[in-house]
């Protein structure tokens, strides 16, 4: 039997219901798809977990990816945010937490960036469920309500300055090779950038950095983009070891850039000045302005870097730390890295670094430490400052040298028998 005789229908007006059915599917086939291409990477995704022995995404995993695709497709250059949502870098579930959580009260507060009060640390969002399942959904319906408003701007709508663009394909480069852990820095940077109207964009990326070490002060920035670390060491400064305040213990060299200690103490006058209890010594010039930048070959033994206040005191076996007057980061035993607040800050094993990058921004009021090989952050004080500061090193080998590197130079002298030791 035809169909046309089954439903009563003459030849014009089955055409025409075939047409109308045609473009229905259409329509269906357009709204489907989409659908169709999540449930595919969903289960690529489970597929991926199960051969990599891992868990499937859960649901704060699945909101940063599209989270991150709302961001690329209202900015121009973010391409990098493809490797979230599509499946490619998937963050641990606390850190997808943590991330939500700070965005959510950044955007409830409408404050700029700069202006947060704090970030939790990893060590913080690794040990502990920080917030209850109500505060998470509020957090997240305050993130959806924001990106209704990207969701209303043109395709590639926002340019967030070359100076940011270069700085996301160094991301994306550094996270394919391995250096970072995941693309959470591209991600804050973008939102970042879309919250900070009206600030210079070419400026973005040094902004960026400070906010960063002033929210979280352990390991804000796992690695350190190239044009920012430029930045930074350009304020590279020539520093000396200062004989008048050195330990009679250590041995300085004759350029006055390596020290170590001795086995005898010298007799030299005992200036207020030097230290007579702890093997440390400061630099001659202190700083009461401006940026400066010094870097140091530790090895792998005991050191101690970072400022002496003009007024702190100097002499015995009291802590040098930020109650006396010192703005400190210790290795001791060469396994336990510490910033000496009140009380000390225990720093990841990870983090401890053989070379470091100590990094003073005066006017900010902020003293960083990075690591310069993997040229990553490892901590940074942040106290407004109001007395000359000076350059602190410390040690307590007898073997090898803590050297300090002159802006420019290209390699230190590792080998004790080849100094010359006045």
């Amino acid at each position: 039997m035809m169909i046309a005789d089954r439903f009563g229908l003459n030849g014009s007006m089955l055409t025409e219901s075939l047409s109308t059915v045609s473009k229905m599917m259409q329509c269906f086939h357009f709204i489907v798809e989409p659908v169709k291409n999540i449930t595919a990477k969903l289960k690529e995704s489970r597929k991926r977990a199960k051969n990599e022995k891992r868990e499937p995404l859960e649901e704060n995993q699945l909101f940063i990816v599209e989270l991150a695709r709302d961001l690329n497709r209202v900015c121009q250059r973010s391409e990098v945010l493809g490797n979230i949502w599509k499946l490619e870098d998937i963050w641990p579930t606390p850190l997808c937490r943590a991330f939500i959580l700070e965005w959510a009260s950044l955007l409830e507060s409408k404050k700029r960036p700069m202006q947060t009060d704090g970030w939790p640390e990893e060590s913080e969002w690794r040990e502990q469920d920080l917030f209850s399942e109500n505060e998470m959904e509020n957090a997240k319906r305050t993130i959806i309500n924001w990106t209704k408003d990207l969701r209303a701007q043109p395709e590639q709508s926002v340019w967030p300055g070359e100076a940011v663009a270069q700085v996301l394909e160094d991301l994306q480069a550094a996270w394919r090779s391995r250096h970072m852990p995941n693309l959470l820095t591209a991600m804050e940077l973008l939102m970042w950038v879309l919250l900070t109207q009206g600030l210079d964009k070419e400026a973005i990326p040094q902004q960026w950095l400070i906010w960063k070490q002033r929210t979280q002060k352990i390991g804000a920035a796992r690695y350190i983009p190239h044009s920012v670390w430029d930045w930074i060491s350009n304020a590279a400064v020539e520093i000396s070891l200062d004989l008048d305040t050195a330990n009679p213990d250590l041995l300085i060299s004759n350029d006055e850039k390596k020290m170590r200690c001795g086995f005898e103490r010298k007799d030299v006058p005992n200036y207020h000045q030097r230290f007579d209890g702890w093997w440390c010594a400061t630099g001659v010039e202190g700083f009461n302005s401006g940026r400066h930048y010094w870097e140091v070959e530790v090895g792998e033994r005991d050191f101690r870097l970072g400022v002496a206040k003009e007024s702190a005191l100097r002499k015995g076996f009291k802590s040098l730390n930020t109650d006396t007057g010192y703005l400190t980061l210790r290795l001791e035993r060469g396994t336990e890295l510490k910033a000496l607040t009140v009380p000390f800050t225990a720093l990841p094993p990870g983090l401890i670094p053989r070379k470091v990058a100590v990094y003073l921004d005066y006017d900010q009021g902020q003293l960083s430490f990075y690591d310069v090989d993997s040229r990553s952050h490892i901590y940074t004080y942040n106290e407004s400052f109001n007395e000359k500061l000076f350059p602190l090193f410390g040690t307590t080998e007898i073997i090898k040298d803590l050297v300090i590197k002159s802006p420019g130079s290209k390699a230190y002298c590792l080998c004790p028998s080849l100094c010359l030791w006045g």
